[in-house]
């Protein structure tokens, strides 16, 4: 028998292991605060210092972290907002949408009405070192504070449960949770806890490259294709994460996440023989330049569809090349956090976003034309018809809400011979769905859905006499464009990720008119006074996005 042993020999020398971490961060430099004390003691274990954690300790920090995310931004970011106003090349509407978000931000940090409707998957990351104790049940500890958050503030159930692979239901309290527990460190346990909304989530995106990319030409070309597919429906400026490699379509997948969350900002700037993950600085300014020359901007046109940009360059298998793009929205929410001997800790966001408005409000955004909504939808038509695309208009009046389920009960009714319900015919309709309205609200926070979920709809509801003046985000689909030329149509862009401020100054009244057992997804009435839009599509043809190469 010559068969090799399952068993090489041990004996064989090989050169000592030297460990290289894969994403080697620097000094954590983060402002923390202190949530509490409690719940937080060392003891003696084997002769030594072991750091022993509750469960409540957890949960309290669980739940602090999502409710913070959800009313207040990181001073960096706020900062960006604030240079768009300051800069010369930044377009009016540029500054009009950067303007909106600071006024946004305030209203948010008042800490009842979230900074955006759609508040969000609750993701949660930790890292136990060795010397941390806790009872084992992590997960279900940090799941019941992001739940507990959810539960007691204006916060959006957002997570459907799948009943059988057709049949879904809301599960009421935004869980599950997703929540990845890793061992790394030694007396500390380390968080990021990250609220991540559809809109931004769904671009996300991964590419299986070949190396033949890997050429600086080809590589650009590339990547500007591709930054192009974005679009705006999650919400710009974006902090655009990219990350080029990877031992695994995941693991780039993951790495995007963190990147977008500024998270691996601390990485090392070059790579080595050993396979660290590493920053290329230089690439960073190139695609932000980029970024910048397309003309797309902050949704409506100029120079801000990214705040800033991060490439992680990683090792990966020699015959692989997965590059993956992701962003944060202007709903930038993410939160680190800390459980030492000394307590339970927080990063400190910014609770005076005030400090970041101009002294005086500006007249941004060019000519306004006022829209009557409470008029006969031909009227509204005709006067929509009048103004060329990216006119800004101001609407008062009655709008109709619903979004992807409504719409598919809609569908229903046609596809059984039977019309389409008058209100969807007679008032314009907003893709959107609301977070929980606070106690003497008209409304909770209310901003716009990704328009491009509805594009399949838009012909046939047309024909039918419905969506004739849609308001939404985003760019939309060639289909929506062909079927409002062919109908007499519009599609109005609503500024997405300024939810707050709608709903403090724009939407005076809500009611539920159909499907109350969809919850959010149900179909609303809602009275609004000065809500601002601008054409996107009209009854010609003419689509804005189209300029941009993204329509």
């Amino acid at each position: 028998m010559n068969a090799p042993s399952a068993f090489p020999d041990q004996q064989k020398p090989v050169p000592p292991y030297k460990h290289t971490p894969l994403f080697p961060l620097g000094a954590d430099t983060t402002p923390y605060k202190k949530v509490t004390s409690e719940g937080v003691r060392v003891e003696k274990v084997l002769g030594k210092d072991m750091l022993v954690v509750s469960r409540e300790a957890l949960r309290a920090l669980s739940e602090a972290a999502f409710g913070d995310i959800n009313h207040y931004l990181r001073p960096g970011h706020l900062k960006q907002l604030r240079s768009i106003l300051e800069d010369k090349e930044a377009s009016d509407n540029d500054k009009f949408v950067a303007f909106d978000f600071l006024k946004n931000a305030n209203i948010a940090a008042g800490g009842v009405l979230p900074m955006c409707q759609d508040t969000g998957t609750a993701i949660i990351m930790g890292k136990k070192g060795c010397n941390v104790i806790t009872d084992g049940d992590d997960e279900a500890a940090l799941s019941e504070g992001a739940r507990d958050a959810y539960l007691r503030r204006n916060l959006r159930y957002s997570q459907v449960a799948p009943l059988s692979m057709y049949e879904e239901k809301n599960t009421a309290n935004n869980m599950p949770a997703q929540c990845e527990i890793y061992a790394e460190g030694d007396d500390a346990y380390k968080f990021m806890f990250m609220a991540k909304g559809g809109g931004s989530a769904n671009k996300s995106f991964l590419f299986q490259a070949t190396p033949s990319v890997l050429t600086k030409d080809r590589l650009l070309a590339f990547l500007k294709e591709k930054v192009l597919t974005l679009g705006t429906a999650a919400c710009p400026p974006y902090h655009l994460a990219i990350v080029i490699g990877g031992t695994s379509a995941e693991l780039c997948m993951k790495t995007v996440k963190l990147a977008s969350a500024r998270y691996l900002d601390a990485l090392p700037t070059r790579g080595s023989a050993d396979g660290n993950a590493f920053r290329d600085l230089e690439m960073e300014q190139e695609i932000l330049k980029m970024t910048q020359s397309l003309g797309v901007g902050a949704q409506f046109g100029g120079k801000y569809f990214c705040h800033d940009v991060r490439v992680i360059r990683m090792p990966r298998h020699g015959a692989s090349l997965p590059i993956g793009l992701g962003v944060s929205c202007s709903a930038d929410r993410q939160v680190l956090g800390k459980i030492t001997r000394d307590g339970v800790y927080l990063e400190e966001l910014e609770h005076n976003p005030a400090q970041y408005l101009p002294a005086v409000e500006q007249s941004l955004g060019g000519e306004v034309v006022k829209i009557d909504l409470n008029k006969p939808m031909k009227e509204i038509l005709a006067t929509l018809s009048q103004y060329p695309i990216k006119t800004r208009v101001s609407m008062t009046g009655t709008m109709i809400v619903a979004r992807d389920s409504a719409h598919a009960k809609l569908r229903e009714r046609l596809e059984k011979g039977e019309p389409l319900p008058d209100y969807f015919k007679n008032h314009p309709v907003y893709y959107a769905g609301p977070a929980k309205t606070p106690d003497g609200y008209a409304s909770g926070a209310f901003g716009p859905t990704t328009a491009g979920r509805m594009d399949s709809f838009v012909d046939q509801f047309q024909a039918a006499g419905g969506s004739m003046v849609m308001v939404a985000k985003g760019n939309r689909a060639v289909a929506v464009r062909e079927a409002c030329k062919k109908h007499g149509g519009f599609y109005l862009g609503s500024i997405g990720g300024a939810a707050a401020n709608l709903a403090e100054h724009c939407i005076k009244k809500v009611e539920v008119v159909e499907y109350p057992e969809l919850g959010m997804e149900a179909i609303w009435r809602i009275e609004v006074v000065d809500f601002p839009a601008f054409i996107i599509i009209d009854d010609k043809g003419n689509d804005f996005f189209k300029e941009l190469n993204l329509g």
